[in-house]
């Protein structure tokens, strides 16, 4: 991390207690994964005495929230605010605070109650309607604010046990850290650093899209109904890609990749 998200990282859990006496510096990004069963104030924040929640534990770092379903709709719903705008405000009778919440979410979740739903090789036991409400335990809105959604599927045995060449963690770091520079130097002068944290004025500034590009992002979003958020993130996870592959124009390459991204919004479309 840079010093002053060290800094503010470092404030948040202190805040919360969970810094002991004499300790320095919080350097490393932190990594929070509360259970399903985590309460509403312990994830967002708040109590008698107001104590930041996971969320903003996560803060310049990564909120993974396994078996997402499972943390319930209204659950989930309060994601949005610091999903949206990186910090969360928790009102109570006594009190308003704001704490910021600034988090890279990840999360993970079955296709289906029973996991089998779409299965190459074994039957979904599922009916219908159980799938759709197990799906719809999600939003709209909230999908909309998750930049890609990936669908993986099960792995042979040939594939979990056998040897192929694959590309280095320590050579995808480096491509990584030169979008990372590339962003940066985009970015000067501004008060955001990276893609993801582009407005709408950014958007149009530093994301022009040739024709053809253009062409195949609005076919994606009549076949999708997608929404102008999920456009925005399409076209800034573009914006990534070349930025990954070192080319400063969006090829309509790294929009379909980008649209390949929103699995979830297709099933829905269907």
């Amino acid at each position: 991390m840079t010093l002053d998200e060290a800094l503010e990282t470092t404030k948040i859990h202190s805040v919360a207690g969970r810094i002991g006496a004499g300790s320095g510096l919080i350097g490393q990004r932190p990594f929070r994964s509360p259970h399903h069963l985590t309460s509403r104030v312990a994830l967002i924040g708040g109590g008698s005495t107001p104590q930041p929640g996971e969320i903003s534990l996560a803060h310049n770092g990564v909120l993974f929230l396994d078996e997402l379903p499972e943390f319930g709709r209204t659950l989930i719903e309060t994601l949005r605010q610091p999903m949206e705008e990186g910090r969360v405000t928790v009102s109570r009778a006594k009190y308003t605070v704001e704490y910021p919440a600034d988090f890279m979410l990840i999360a993970a979740m079955n296709p289906c109650p029973c996991g089998y739903y779409g299965h190459p090789s074994r039957e979904c036991v599922c009916s219908q309607s159980a799938v759709y409400q197990y799906m719809n335990r999600i939003s709209g809105p909230v999908l909309d604010r998750i930049d890609l959604h990936v669908h993986v599927s099960p792995l042979s045995f040939s594939e979990l046990y056998g040897e192929r060449p694959e590309e280095s963690s320590a050579t995808i770091r480096l491509r990584v850290v030169a979008a990372r520079a590339t962003q940066q130097a985009r970015f000067a002068g501004l008060p955001i650093h990276c893609n993801a944290s582009m407005g709408s004025k950014q958007i149009r500034a530093f994301c022009p899209l040739p024709a053809e590009s253009e062409t195949m992002l609005r076919r994606a979003m009549e076949r999708m109904h997608l929404s102008a958020r999920a456009y925005d993130r399409i076209v800034k996870v573009a914006r990534t890609i070349a930025d990954l592959a070192g080319e400063a124009r969006i090829a309509p390459a790294h929009i379909a990749e980008a649209i390949r991204y929103r699995s979830l919004d297709r099933e829905s479309a269907r």
